[in-house]
């Protein structure tokens, strides 16, 4: 059995540790990533405010346009930017195996890097930069055109997965302004 003082002594140690972990969930501060602050201005007022570089081929303007539309929910490019975002990206295309698997179908992949770098207007602050990467497979057909549309096609798709990672980066960045 044990002693009243050894009794004692854990309910006092129970209760310091409840205390302590008290304390330091006090300091813990959650709030939403699109709340609105009492400026009635939150993340998605200033995702709506972004501007973007030019592009320079088809999957960048790809992976543009799907950004204007993420940001924006819709309503198109800012025409007087707050903040801007200069972007670039790159496409590989690779086959995942040397030899013919089924029905003279190829696996492969495409693999898109998007290099981007976020900037404030006013001071020209760079937020943040940073670079993306999203992969899409696919079958590739012995045909010619249907092999050209089905990298097409998993370039669009990797461009969109790849817009949704870097809108998650910037509103991550504008949330913490």
């Amino acid at each position: 059995m044990l002693s009243n003082v050894t009794k004692d002594f854990f309910r006092i140690a129970r209760t310091a540790s409840v205390a302590a972990v008290l304390v330091a969930l006090a300091g813990c501060q959650v709030k939403p990533l699109y709340a609105v602050d009492s400026n009635g201005s939150g993340t998605g007022q200033k995702l709506a405010s972004i501007g973007f570089s030019q592009a320079g081929d088809r999957i960048t303007q790809t992976v543009r346009n799907e950004l204007i539309f993420l940001t924006s929910g819709g309503a198109g490019e800012s025409r007087q930017p707050e903040y801007n975002l200069a972007l670039g990206v790159s496409s590989f295309r690779q086959n995942v195996l040397d030899e013919q698997v089924t029905n003279n179908l190829i696996p492969g992949r495409v693999t898109l890097t998007g290099t981007y770098t976020f900037t404030r207007v006013s001071d020209g602050k760079v937020l943040k930069s940073g670079q993306r990467k999203s992969t899409a497979l696919l079958d590739v057909s012995a045909q010619e055109f249907a092999e050209m549309r089905a990298y097409r096609d998993a370039e669009d798709r990797a461009a969109k997965q790849l817009a949704e990672f870097i809108r998650g980066d910037i509103a991550t960045t504008l949330g913490r302004q």
